[in-house]
């Protein structure tokens, strides 16, 4: 089978296209046929070599952890499902033809492979830092890189629970953040007023990694009430740095509740084949996404 993987840690070159030996489903894991493979930051951090520690990297390895796809293997011990069923959810080297999930749920009716795909691990991380940021009906939430796969995905969470959101995002995605129902302005010079003109801060998340974190704090009133996944001094200024992930199956169950009640919707901005997985990185790594990326196989 084909499959992206790296023998060192580095830039997007150091990934390739390769001929690998199938996977195999083991107790409690299934494996599927992949259609779709979401493109997650957490992939070419690890890929950069910065310390995960949910994530500890063994060279060469492969890429990837989100997947869509058609079970063609049922390990020992998984019950109600069966081969041929599709499936989305979590698990290892999923830029690949076959890949194993530790964690998964049937695919939401009217999901094509590659939306379901940008669903799992982004819907999970978006459940965790709503609880650990602390966060109550009636309150308001700033996002700062808020028109990405997790961002998108906050901003629908949060208002369902009657939660105010406010996103920072670039010009270009102001009236994308307006239609999920967030108040937007930009980042750059002045934001921070411009966010205190929208109202006040009673928590915030940190998507981006963009150097934010003391002015988050400033917002808030308080590092208790900030939580980053994307900026791995966050500590040193007493915010919490969330990088280890919760439930995923209980993630997965409430993720098809929303989508099948027509409350989240995470759209698809690229797609990539394998063979441009690069690209792909090169592209998460600049930012500016709406929504998600996904490599289809």
């Amino acid at each position: 089978m084909k499959k992206v993987i790296f023998a060192e840690f580095g830039g997007p070159e150091v990934l390739q296209l390769l001929d690998a030996e199938e996977p195999h489903a083991g107790p409690g894991q299934v494996r599927v046929a992949v259609r779709a493979a979401g493109v997650n930051p957490v992939d070419w951090r690890v890929r950069e070599g910065q310390i995960l520690g949910a994530h500890p990297t063994e060279l060469p390895s492969g890429v990837g952890i989100d997947a869509a796809g058609v079970v063609d293997e049922v390990g020992e011990g998984v019950e109600g499902i069966e081969v041929g069923d599709p499936v989305f959810g979590e698990g290892s080297s999923t830029y690949a033809e076959f890949a194993v999930l530790s964690a998964w749920a049937r695919m939401p009716e009217g999901l094509t492979f590659e939306e379901a795909a940008g669903y799992p691990s982004v819907v999970e991380t978006a459940l965790r830092i709503i609880r650990e940021v602390g966060v109550r009906p009636a309150q308001t939430l700033l996002v700062s890189g808020a028109s990405g796969g997790v961002g998108s995905a906050v901003l629908q969470i949060a208002q369902e629970r009657g939660i105010t959101v406010i996103g920072t995002a670039g010009a270009a995605n102001q009236d994308y953040l307006r239609g999920l129902g967030a108040f937007a302005t930009t980042y750059g010079e002045g934001w921070v007023e411009r966010v205190r003109r929208l109202g006040r801060v009673d928590a915030a998340l940190d998507l981006a990694g963009s150097g934010v974190i003391r002015e988050l704090v400033e917002l808030t009133g308080d590092p208790g009430k900030v939580v980053s996944i994307a900026d791995l001094g966050a500590p040193e200024l007493g915010v919490r740095f969330s990088g280890v992930a919760g439930s995923v199956p209980d993630a997965l169950a409430e993720a098809v509740d929303l989508i099948a009640r027509g409350k989240l919707h995470i759209p698809v901005e690229k797609s990539y084949p394998l063979a441009d997985a690069a690209v792909a990185h090169a592209d998460s790594q600049a930012g500016h996404t709406r929504g998600r990326r996904v490599m289809v196989i």
